[in-house]
């Protein structure tokens, strides 16, 4: 770390966030800059998504969430905006507007929640008990 601070102030043209992959910036920047959109159209796509919300700031990633298996969207997705007033201001102006025919509804993100749903762990079988 000691060393990226010393390449940045040796360059002023340099900056911390053009060093760092954009995927870290995401994760270390919080869920106040990413939202949830929901009530989308089943036609609405990333690239659609991004547009519609581009008015109000740099949209760093638009996400459509879709099913695995028949590759449809689910009717929500997410968008993460570069700051936090942006994020804020799509948010106060999109929430109850129309977007391909259908009002969508928009809010901050909520953190992932872990419900164990992947592969169980395998444990063996039950060790042998003691017969007395």
């Amino acid at each position: 770390m000691a060393m990226l601070r010393r390449l940045v102030r040796s360059s002023p043209s340099l900056s911390y966030s053009s060093l760092i992959p954009p995927a870290l910036l995401i994760s270390c920047r919080g869920l106040t800059t990413k939202l949830f959109v929901g009530g989308l159209s089943f036609y609405t796509n990333d690239k659609g998504l991004s547009e519609a919300f581009s008015q109000y700031g740099q949209v760093i990633e638009a996400q459509i969430v879709t099913d695995r298996v028949s590759d449809r969207s689910k009717g929500f997705g997410f968008v993460t905006f570069a700051s936090e007033d942006e994020a804020h201001k799509a948010l106060e102006e999109m929430n109850g507007k129309a977007l391909n025919g259908r009002v969508i509804f928009v809010d901050y993100a909520k953190p992932k929640a872990n419900y164990g749903g992947g592969m169980p762990i395998a444990r063996g079988p039950p060790d042998p008990t003691k017969d007395s």
